[in-house]
């Protein structure tokens, strides 16, 4: 693949060694992401960030790592906030919008939405989510973190055993990183939902071509056991026609510690895209996880911004003048990344 001045719009893009170079880049930035050395290789360039839905973890990242490597950030945040709304088409905000920015991180509640718009762009798009399709960066953040801890048990993602739990028919994380798993080898995959939220039909083919193992199953106690991940998700509620709909599915899948204990292997990595849903009614990963040492969740967190870091280091071509352009921090930083 070549990075340069590309779209970064589907996991379909990346071949196994694209995915490999994103994380050697990512992993280059350690010393920036964790605030041990400032780097200004982008200082002047601007991100457009345009996210259309209702966004915390992935629009503060993007717009977190681009002010990592020293460019400015301008967001657009809601539809009611946007020219759309006096019915802009995505050609026009395009068009308009890249000419104020060189790179653009976009999120829109449409499948196909920020392809539309990218390719009125005159500059990079990275997509930050459309619909229920992909969320390819969450993807390879996702992967990242696998890839992270599993190395601290001496493995690596060739031969992972995952079990993905909650509602995989809208989640649009545990699309894209299907899709990305289907670049290694030998990966088992429990896929653990009710009947009405299984995950498309076309993934799992995806999967099984691949070579890989499948189970479905709508029992999470079998399907939590021994696996290396349990990757929980939210019900996807702003998905469904109501929310009456959606509480025929809330709750029906929790895991606490108590659970953990008694169905999962001792070292099993626990993961969630956050954010997870702590309402009584709800609580997919229960509070009594939080002192759990395997509960990877906010190490997910601080890794999108690495990986966020390398994708702009990429599509913008800088990543070998980053450390050319560094310095030591001087403020106090804490231990927070200890």
């Amino acid at each position: 693949m070549k990075f340069a001045g590309s779209h970064i719009l589907t996991v379909g893009q990346f071949e196994r060694p694209d995915v490999e170079s994103v994380f050697e880049v990512a992993d280059a930035m350690q010393p920036y992401a964790r605030r041990r050395k400032v780097t200004r290789v982008l200082e002047g360039a601007i991100l457009g960030s345009m996210f259309f839905e209702p966004s915390t973890r992935t629009r503060v990242s993007f717009g977190s790592a681009f002010n990592l490597l020293g460019g400015e950030v301008r967001e657009t945040t809601g539809i009611e906030n946007s020219a759309i709304a006096k019915g802009e088409s995505l050609y026009d905000t395009a068009r308009v919008l890249s000419g104020y920015s060189d790179v653009v991180a976009m999120r829109h509640p449409e499948v196909g939405s920020v392809v539309e718009f990218a390719a009125a762009s005159r500059v990079p798009v990275i997509n930050g989510g459309d619909g229920s399709n992909e969320h390819p960066t969450q993807a390879l953040l996702d992967l990242y973190t696998i890839r992270s801890e599993l190395s601290a048990q001496g493995r690596g993602i060739d031969q992972l055993r995952i079990a993905m739990v909650g509602d995989l028919r809208f989640g649009r994380t545990v699309h894209s990183l299907c899709k990305l798993l289907c670049l290694f080898d030998g990966v088992s995959v429990t896929l653990v939902s009710p009947d009405e939220l299984r995950m498309p039909g076309e993934i799992v083919e995806g999967l099984r071509e691949a070579g890989h193992t499948v189970v479905e199953s709508d029992a999470m106690e079998e399907g939590i056991a021994h696996v290396d991940i349990v990757y929980s998700t939210r019900l996807q509620e702003e998905r469904f026609a109501s929310s009456e709909e959606a509480n025929l599915y809330r709750g029906r899948f929790r895991l606490n510690q108590q659970i953990y204990t008694r169905h999962c292997d001792p070292n099993t990595v626990i993961m969630h895209p956050l954010p997870r849903d702590s309402r009584e009614a709800a609580r997919e990963l229960d509070d009594d996880l939080n002192e759990n040492p395997n509960l990877a969740i906010f190490r997910q967190t601080d890794n999108g911004v690495l990986v966020r870091m390398a994708l702009f280091a990429l599509v913008l071509d800088v990543v070998g003048q980053v450390d050319k352009h560094a310095r030591e921090v001087s403020w106090y930083t804490g231990s927070r990344f200890t």
